[in-house]
């Protein structure tokens, strides 16, 4: 085998994990190619959404008034026939336009939920859980081992990570309990801890220990790629610059950060409850790493939290207000700030957008893009933050798997459709054998391409 492949095909990081390197045709006589694997991961929302701006068919349903957890139900029942049906964007869809071939839009689904204990403790936590409820008992909640880690069960033996979890909250006060603030879960009372900071995370992703406290990764790869440069066809080496600037960018926008915090730290002023970065540009790096661990090989499975349950500590969101607004209160206040929900819907809808379409940007060893080999799904537990509904609830899939889901189409399922029939597809999807798992929805034969 060529020396450059041997040393270079991974690069030591994150205390001996394998950091692997993009496909380069110019190598492909060099090394046998190795076809991409299939990715999860999940872009969670908390609180709901605004259903007439996002839910085809119900741009005419009444807003909410005030806090109406005890009600639960849908104000307004679109006539929709379960099924598929062409792929219309909502103003709140509307900037997946770009993308819109490469999304599935899966209405109809409701999560389990347990009567008699807090609606918002059990969004997150119990989103990819789907126990029956009371069936737990040393839990108030339906709360069992997660899907993400039924999968890295099954799909995790090559990879230096399990799984991932990442999330977007930058609050300090800690006014809620780790059940407002994870959707991943080892299994009950059993968390997988989410990481806030994306110092910390890229130090975990990429740090070797050795020498993590004078040289970072991308210096440690950079000594020898100009030999390995010599050997890579114009193309490669756009592709190769590419990577590596990607990995080094990450690296400067969170040196920005940390100089920011450093400058802060200085002040008399108490810290800010929002983030160090802009709201948007904080996701997006959050992100960024993200995907640049699914595109490595680094992991097949991660979770991402754009923000905690409840949690009225507001947040500061770039562009978007005047001034800090919490998310929790607006939905409670519908009548009041239905517009500014909407714009907070978009803005979210937008920042997934951005991940998808950096996936799509990233091209595998067989051609294919990292998001034709990932299942991304957008998706929150609740229906609408006003009724605290837990059915009917906003999903949105992009990428395919590998070709094994469809795409580009609305699928509505049949009334009371459980979510955990779209988790069993997608864990189908990934590999896993589910054929003793029922579906009674018929969701398998409606997605599966």
């Amino acid at each position: 085998m060529n020396p450059l492949i041997n040393r270079r095909d991974f690069i030591k990081g994150a205390g001996g994990a394998a950091l692997s390197l993009p496909w380069f045709e110019s190598l492909a006589k060099l090394a046998p190619r190795k076809l991409p694997k299939t990715r999860l991961a999940y872009f969670y929302v908390p609180i709901g959404v605004v259903r007439r701006s996002f839910f085809p068919g119900e741009a005419e349903a009444e807003v909410p008034e005030g806090n109406q957890s005890s009600n639960m139900a849908s104000l307004f029942l679109p006539e929709i026939k379960p099924g598929l049906h062409n792929l219309g964007l909502t103003p709140t869809l509307q900037p997946l336009a770009p993308v819109k071939d490469k999304i599935t839009l899966i209405t109809g689904l409701d999560r389990q939920f347990q009567h008699g204990t807090d609606v918002h403790a059990q969004c997150a936590s119990c989103f990819l859980s789907s126990a029956t409820p009371y069936s737990v008992e040393t839990s108030a909640y339906p709360l069992d081992r997660t899907l993400d880690h039924i999968i890295a069960d099954n799909v995790a033996r090559e990879t230096p990570f399990r799984s991932l979890e990442f999330s977007c909250n930058s609050h300090r006060d800690n006014k809620e309990s780790m059940y407002f603030d994870n959707m991943s879960w080892y299994g009950t009372g059993h968390l997988a801890p989410s990481i806030r900071d994306p110092r910390k995370m890229y130090n975990r992703l990429f740090r070797d220990q050795e020498i993590q406290n004078f040289r970072n990764i991308t210096d440690l790869v950079l000594e020898d790629a100009r030999t390995l440069n010599r050997n890579l066809g114009y193309t490669d080496q756009q592709k190769f610059a590419e990577y590596f600037h990607s990995i080094r960018t990450i690296e400067e926008r969170i040196d920005k950060l940390d100089r920011m915090k450093g400058e802060l730290d200085k002040t008399p002023m108490p810290e800010p409850t929002g983030a160090y970065l802009p709201r948007g540009e904080y996701i997006r790096l959050m992100g960024d790493l993200m995907v640049i661990a699914l595109q490595t090989g680094l992991t097949r499975v991660a979770t991402f939290m754009v923000g905690p349950e409840r949690w009225n500590t507001p947040f500061t969101y770039d562009s978007l207000f005047d001034k800090p607004m919490s998310h929790h209160y607006m939905s409670h206040n519908q009548t009041e700030h239905v517009e500014d929900l909407e714009r907070l819907d978009r803005f979210h809808m937008e920042q997934y957008l951005y991940l998808v379409q950096k996936m799509d940007g990233i091209v595998e060893s067989d051609g294919s893009t990292l998001l034709d080999n990932t299942i991304f799904t957008y998706g929150s537990g609740l229906g609408d933050g006003s009724t605290h509904q837990y059915h009917d609830l906003p999903i949105v899939v992009a990428g395919s798997g590998r070709g094994t889901l469809r795409t580009g189409q609305h699928y509505h399922s049949p009334e009371a459709t459980p979510l955990a029939n779209l988790w069993l597809t997608q864990a189908r999807a990934m590999g896993l054998d589910m054929d003793r798992f029922a579906d009674s929805s018929g969701i398998l034969s409606q997605l599966q391409s």
